[in-house]
């Protein structure tokens, strides 16, 4: 702007400069040559004010824009930040509209159109290093679930640096390696069997971060405790707590081009004891979210409980793959004044996923090369997935802790896949599952719960929006 300036004022000093040359040449008095000289010096005088106000314009313009907040709205959301970027709130959202279709299941109610998810994520930082996080539930959980309001996160967090960072509230206790994964990038609608035998969300605090370049992750953390599958209530209902910890390596990931970059590996674990009813698991769903095994409504926890999971994730260009194995154990007692017993259930789970189109296969999802977009012939990415994993119950818990005639003891569960991202933010996912069961000694041959009077064979179908 400055340059710009004295461009276009150059012509009118070149003329005043050729004007007092001549001006000695012209017959005039000297006072009018006096005149003469004045007004040029008082034109010169206003063109080096005017080139001033046009310095500090430009100097307040660029002042402004340092200073200015930073708005952005793509597919992970939208965006507003201070000019630094220490200060930044983002909201992000996340629905999930399913199709459930069950097939040969003797007229059981439970074909469903079902809003699984609807989520409106709030997301801060502040001083680059504090962080918060609100993330509310206006979808149904599943099937049978009416549609409510629920508080599913809702932490703070504080950054020392990458090796020590702090996390307080209600958030997903670091035990299971697929729960950890974002709801809208599993490989398959549901996720697997080993899901049923690790706490959800829990509220407490803890300490993560990454050593060695990145290459080990580590968490442990104190929680309320909680059951298998189950989520905190905003309650603890004893004065036990839980000590949960997980290391998980990434040994490869700085070695470019190596086979092995891309292969992840650890184990979690979690400690305590519980009591009481709440203790104790609500119930183990198959891939269809139907009940498969529950306790005895007399039956409760009282004891310590443990849990413990090898697990790994490998990706390499379009293929990526996810195992898990989990034993969890409690002890529990078929009535306030009954014999007590130590059960361990166990579960282990394999997928495996590959991009037909060519996109790298992630942890953090699929990003199509081009968005579906029928005028211009192109339509996104494309991903089949595989899935194998079972369940099982120890059979010390039949028939003292839970019936026999209304529970399957075993679940084994395959499933295929087609996902389809129409972008980043936009998918269809077509899952088909089959679940065998296994039943206990002394279970009657048809059993009193009509879910396990045959396999169960499902097809959900579901249309994401996630930003």
């Amino acid at each position: 702007m400055r340059l710009s300036s004295r461009r276009q004022l150059a012509p009118v000093l070149f003329a005043l400069v050729i004007v007092s040359a001549f001006v000695p040449r012209l017959p005039a008095a000297d006072d009018d040559l006096k005149q003469l000289r004045d007004q040029i010096r008082s034109l010169e005088q206003k063109l080096l004010v005017l080139e001033r106000k046009q310095e500090i314009k430009d100097d307040d313009s660029a002042t402004a824009a340092k200073t200015a907040p930073k708005i952005s709205i793509t597919d992970k959301g939208f965006t507003l930040a201070s000019a630094d970027s220490a200060n930044s709130i983002k909201l992000r959202g996340l629905v999930q509209f399913d199709n459930r279709l069950f097939f040969g299941d003797n007229g059981i109610v439970n074909n469903s159109f079902l809003l699984r998810r609807a989520r409106l994520i709030t997301e801060g930082t502040f001083a680059k290093n504090f962080s918060f996080q609100l993330v509310p539930e206006l979808g149904g959980g599943s099937a049978t679930a009416a549609s409510a309001f629920t508080i599913l996160d809702a932490n703070l967090g504080v950054a020392v640096n990458k090796a020590l960072q702090f996390k307080f509230g209600k958030f997903k206790s670091p035990v299971g390696l697929e729960l950890l994964q974002s709801d809208s990038w599993t490989f398959f609608d549901e996720r697997s069997l080993v899901t049923n035998l690790v706490p959800n969300r829990d509220i407490g605090a803890q300490a993560s971060g990454d050593l060695f370049n990145g290459t080990v992750n580590y968490t442990a953390g104190i929680f309320n405790g909680i059951a298998d599958a189950a989520t905190s209530t905003n309650a603890d209902f004893d004065n036990e707590k839980d000590v949960v910890g997980r290391i998980f390596a990434t040994p490869f990931k700085n070695d470019a081009g190596s086979f092995l970059q891309g292969l992840s590996f650890g184990v979690s674990a979690s400690l305590g004891r519980e009591k009481g009813a709440s203790g104790r698991t609500a119930g183990y769903k198959t891939d269809g979210q139907q009940t498969f095994f529950s306790y005895a409504a007399t039956t409760i926890a009282d004891g310590q409980n443990w849990r413990l999971s090898p697990q790994f994730d490998y990706r390499n260009g379009s293929f990526g793959a996810i195992g898990e194995y989990v034993v969890s154990t409690v002890n529990v007692r078929p009535s306030a004044t009954g014999r007590k017993a130590e059960l361990q259930n166990k579960a282990w789970q394999l997928a495996a996923g590959y991009v037909l189109t060519g996109e790298d296969s992630s942890f953090a999802g699929v990003v199509p090369k081009t968005n579906f977009d029928f005028a211009n012939g192109t339509w996104g990415a494309f991903e089949v997935v595989a899935r194998y994993a079972n369940l099982k119950i120890d059979n010390a818990a039949f028939p003292l802790y839970a019936s026999a005639a209304s529970n399957a003891d075993e679940a084994t569960s395959y499933g295929v896949g087609l996902n389809w991202y129409l972008s980043k933010a936009v998918a269809f996912k077509f899952d088909y599952y089959q679940t065998n069961f296994g039943f206990a000694p002394g279970a009657p041959a048809l059993s009193t719960n009509a879910v396990l009077r045959q396999d169960e064979q499902s097809l959900i179908t579901r249309f994401q929006v996630s930003f």
